[in-house]
């Protein structure tokens, strides 16, 4: 693992040990895992720029602020 995903890792566990979406910005994540779990296990899987990528990807589709059911969107 190199530098820059240990300091992406670190900013996403320090985002979720803060609360993540629902503390600071007053939303739910419409997926489950959610947002920052994703794109966290995406950059352990695929590395710090194409994990990002992704994780921006799906930050991108979840706007739905009303919705009730969670939508299961798993890492491929």
């Amino acid at each position: 693992m190199n530098g820059l995903q240990r300091f992406c890792l670190r900013c996403i566990e320090r985002y979720q040990q803060q609360g993540g979406g629902k503390a600071q910005f007053r939303v739910d994540c419409n997926f489950t895992p959610t947002c920052s779990e994703y794109t966290r296990q995406a950059i352990i899987k695929y590395g710090a720029v194409k994990g990002c990528w992704r994780g921006w990807r799906r930050i991108r589709r979840c706007n739905q602020r009303d919705l009730v059911d969670k939508i299961h969107d798993p890492l491929p």
